[in-house]
């Protein structure tokens, strides 16, 4: 499975005097199982192009493939491209409407033509895989929290069974415990399942903790596309761009300024306690004289 992008512009308001260039040449290729983040100020073209890999917007111009097929072609199947590659938006409770959770996960499977058994089945399955507690099953979305909402959306994207997961700012609004068990679960259905996830997030501890490649928008183009180490060792080109890095990677670099010799690398909490202890013990070990 892969998803390939090809020289792909997209203009809002094609042909008026309100022409917005959102997308410029982007090349692109999402290979199978990976965990990818996408990061970008306000209006950089990130969630513009998120929703060009499911087919939701045509490109102006270039080409998407889905598994070799160009999307774009008259008689390629939309709506099975967005059961494989599901997208979940920013806020994607307001979109629960059923009497119960169960019946709108069960929506999805049966908008796919499946069995009310088939579809029962792969509810019950895609709410197991988000940590969904089972006596809350009937209970109405409406009584939940913000955080179980936000796993019961989640579910009813996992029920049509995708083979790439798309979360647009998925733990916005979220207290912090919330937004560390949604996270956690994500990179738990990814190790299990090796599902390809994208997270767009406005969070760079989160990218940095966990995802394996990262990827800058800035105005419409991919400024950076690499692992999140070599991604935030620019952090301050990221800064001319109104991004940062984790607060961790400016701890780092401050500490290695003062001559106390860290590993700026480090863009997590775990990576930099190991690399301070590090340095700490190996001062005790040096020998005095």
């Amino acid at each position: 499975m892969s998803i390939i992008l090809d020289k792909v512009n997209y203009i809002y308001g094609s042909g008026t005097a309100y022409e917005i260039m959102a997308l410029k040449d982007i090349n692109l290729v999402i290979e199978d199982g990976q965990f990818i983040g996408i990061i970008g100020h306000t209006g950089s073209g990130k969630s513009t192009l998120i929703q060009h890999l499911n087919g939701l917007i045509k490109a102006t111009s270039g080409g998407i493939y889905y598994n070799g097929e160009d999307i774009s072609d008259s008689d390629f199947d939309k709506k099975k491209l967005r059961s494989k590659v599901g997208l979940v938006f920013q806020y994607p409770e307001h979109q629960l409407f059923e009497v119960n959770v169960f019946e709108d996960v069960c929506f999805g499977p049966r908008n796919l033509g499946l069995t009310e058994k088939e579809a029962q089945l792969r509810a019950f399955e895609a709410l197991r895989m988000v940590g969904f507690e089972e006596e809350l099953f009937y209970q109405s979305p409406f009584e939940l929290s913000g955080g179980q909402k936000r796993r019961v959306a989640i579910a009813g994207v996992l029920a049509m069974k995708p083979e790439v997961l798309i979360l647009d700012e998925p733990t916005a609004g979220l207290d912090p415990k919330g937004r560390d068990e949604i996270l956690d679960q994500i990179k738990k259905l990814h190790e299990t399942t090796n599902m390809s996830v994208i997270l767009v997030s406005h969070s760079m501890e989160d990218v940095a903790k966990y995802v394996s490649r990262l990827i800058v928008m800035n105005q419409g183009q991919i400024m950076f596309d690499d692992t999140p180490k070599e991604v935030f060792r620019h952090y301050k080109k990221l800064e001319e761009i109104g991004l940062a890095a984790p607060q961790v990677t400016y701890i780092m670099n401050q500490l290695n300024e003062k001559g106390i010799p860290v590993n700026t690398n480090a863009t997590t909490i775990e990576e930099a306690k190991e690399e301070i202890l590090r340095v700490f013990h190996n001062r005790k070990d040096e020998p005095s004289f």
